[in-house]
């Protein structure tokens, strides 16, 4: 059996990752992984977490089986944190826990599979790396359609025109904000064209909401997401604790799904029960009630959250402010404008290599970096940097 498994290629994030612990620059910067740090480098456990993990560890409850859908409180609290508390979508949608954002994705994949099978699923492109293996190992087919920029922010026209060709019931897989990789969010007006294009086609959309809270604000980032359960009667979201909550390795998510009305919703449920009881039958318990604790006790929290969202903000800007004293070209430039922990650098494979090779710095191949990952001594270095690559002539394909 095992001289018969296919050779699978290693994940070029985690290898470059490797090599970045090898590096033996003291000055190397890493810009490769999706967490975010503080002004010293750190990922640290929020205050708000440390003391809801005291209180849970005082109560000591059971560590007894739970339930298939998980911890209602922590799900009751999503539904409300991705919905908004008093909104008649309340009753129309079922959500349950799941292992991270990433096992949302998944299981709502599933979920498609099981429901529609033809339906085709269009992802952003550039879009975050892992959507469409998720999409395609749930046996689903994966379309792309542009999310680019042009000189004031996204270039809607050109994605609705990708649109264009989805056919009714497809199922158009979005973020909610901060995109990954590009850091490109539609405007609240964009919004509005979206919700009118899915209207019209009779396309589905999923939501992917991995950074709610890094954006503008816990509540302004969940406008394009309630925008569109306002205007549709079926939407998918996939949301995730990981960033918002730091609970990165306690695989801490929620599944979604926004039907018409209520009456399909005890069958959506059995059905989302029964495909997480055939790959990890529950989910983790310790994440699910931390975050249900954070939202009885959020104060604490949303600060923290607020001032995460702050220094990501402000080390863009600095970051921006420096590319314009280097003379940068504007497509560097453009990252000012950009939202959340990443943005997606106008530079190709041969001039990320070089950023590497030359001067320590660490991103992926397609350009993408976590601005979170900068630390504030680093700001100038990696200006000068980029717009030293930036001037690299372009490398020609071999015949």
């Amino acid at each position: 059996m095992l001289a018969a498994l296919p050779l699978a290629e290693p994940d070029p994030l985690w290898a470059l990752l490797r090599a970045f612990r090898t590096d033996g620059r003291t000055d190397k910067i890493d810009l490769v992984v999706g967490v975010y740090r503080d002004a010293t480098g750190e990922t640290p456990v929020m205050r708000a977490v440390q003391e809801a993990e005291v209180r849970l560890a005082l109560a000591a409850a059971s560590k007894s089986y739970r339930a298939l859908s998980g911890n209602a409180a922590f799900n009751d609290g999503m539904a409300k944190l991705l919905l908004g508390e008093n909104t008649m979508a309340l009753e129309r949608q079922c959500t349950i826990q799941t292992v991270g954002g990433t096992g949302a994705l998944r299981l709502l994949a599933d979920f498609i599979a099981l429901a529609s099978p033809h339906a085709t699923v269009w992802s952003t492109n550039p879009g975050y790396v892992n959507h469409r293996p998720i999409m395609t190992a749930a046996g689903l087919a994966v379309r792309s359609f542009r999310w680019q920029e042009n000189e004031t922010g996204l270039d809607i026209g050109t994605a609705i025109a990708d649109l264009q060709q989805a056919r009714q019931g497809d199922i158009v897989l979005l973020h909610g904000c901060c995109h990954n990789p590009s850091g490109i969010d539609p405007s609240r007006e964009q919004w509005r064209q979206l919700a009118e294009l899915c209207g019209r086609r009779g396309l589905i959309p999923l939501i992917d909401m991995a950074y709610q809270g890094f954006g503008d604000g816990i509540e302004e980032d969940a406008f394009g997401l309630r925008h569109l359960v306002g205007e549709l009667e079926t939407v998918l979201v996939a949301a995730s604790c990981s960033k918002n909550m730091g609970l990165y390795c306690e695989r801490t998510g929620a599944a979604m799904v926004i039907a018409a009305e209520a009456r399909p919703l005890a069958n959506v449920r059995a059905t989302l029960e029964r495909l997480t009881r055939a790959s990890y039958s529950m989910p983790p318990e310790h994440g699910a009630a931390i975050a249900a604790d954070l939202f009885e006790n959020s104060r604490t929290w949303l600060a923290e959250l607020a001032a995460c969202r702050k220094r990501v903000a402000d080390t863009r800007r600095d970051l921006a402010d420096a590319l314009a004293r280097c003379g940068a070209p504007e497509p560097l430039q453009a990252l000012s404008r950009q939202k959340g922990m990443f943005s997606l650098l106008p530079l190709d494979q041969h001039q990320m290599n070089r950023l590497r090779q030359d001067f320590g710095v660490y991103g992926t191949a397609s350009g993408r970096i976590n601005i979170a990952g900068l630390l504030p001594h680093q700001i100038d270095r990696l200006a000068d940097a980029l717009v030293s690559v930036s001037e690299l002539p372009p490398v020609k394909a071999s015949a």
